[in-house]
């Protein structure tokens, strides 16, 4: 299993919970905005973080933290997850799953196996821009579509999540979203950040107006819609 991050406390990946998030490096895509750019095309490049000393932190810290986030990277391309998961799970810690949702089978069988808590799925663009936003034009969006209907139908609590760029989003975007994920339990418009050493340069975040209206057009499919990262 490829760890390479651990941040020990966080109050925003879990909401309402006291966190702490695990990041796994690795990913299917290449999003040029990726802000974990790092997880993606430097897997080989970082250092591991021996399951075993996760594992012994979470021990120590029972009793203070409510949950773990599992991210990355895309967590649902690493092989042995389910044990890791179940070895969380055993010491008593809740679980919130960050994921693109290109490996439906992985997502169903960990909800239904109650191996995950929470789930928090990108939605990348409207349909037919999603090969572009997520640096793969050939990419077949099937495995996507399956992961959104399998969500719809309240399996578990959860929310997509749309990072907002400039370059990549305008308003007839977040209509065929919506329209995608209508009914939807939570959504969130993510304001891009670029942090460095992103997978493309030259990306910029819309001004925080545009955004308000992105949300109110987003607000007629998801009730429960927010704006994150202003």
């Amino acid at each position: 299993m490829r760890i390479q991050g651990l941040q020990k406390l966080t109050l925003l990946d879990y909401p309402g919970k006291t966190a702490c998030t695990v990041f796994f490096g690795g990913c299917n895509f290449r999003c040029p905005f990726c802000h974990n750019a790092a997880l993606v095309t430097g897997v080989e490049e970082n250092e591991d973080i021996p399951q075993e000393t996760v594992l012994e932190f979470l021990k120590k810290r029972k009793g203070i933290l409510d949950g773990v986030c599992i991210s990355g990277g895309e967590p649902l391309i690493q092989p042995g997850l389910d044990e890791f998961l179940k070895k969380v799970r055993d010491l008593g810690y809740l679980i919130k799953l960050d994921t693109n949702g290109s490996f439906p089978e992985r997502l169903e069988r960990f909800v239904e196996e109650g191996l995950v808590d929470q789930v928090a799925m990108d939605l990348k663009n409207s349909k037919e821009k999603y090969g572009q936003t997520i640096g793969l034009p050939k990419f077949d969006i099937r495995p996507v579509e399956e992961s959104v209907e399998f969500l719809l139908e309240d399996p578990v609590p959860y929310a997509f999540r749309t990072t907002v760029v400039r370059e990549f989003h305008q308003k007839s975007d977040f209509e065929q979203m919506g329209l995608w994920i209508r009914g939807a339990r939570k959504y969130y418009l993510q304001q891009f950040e670029n942090s460095g050493g992103l997978i493309q340069d030259g990306l910029h975040a819309y001004d925080e107006p545009v955004l308000f209206q992105a949300l109110e057009i987003m607000k007629h499919y998801v009730k429960d819609a927010e704006i994150r990262g202003i």
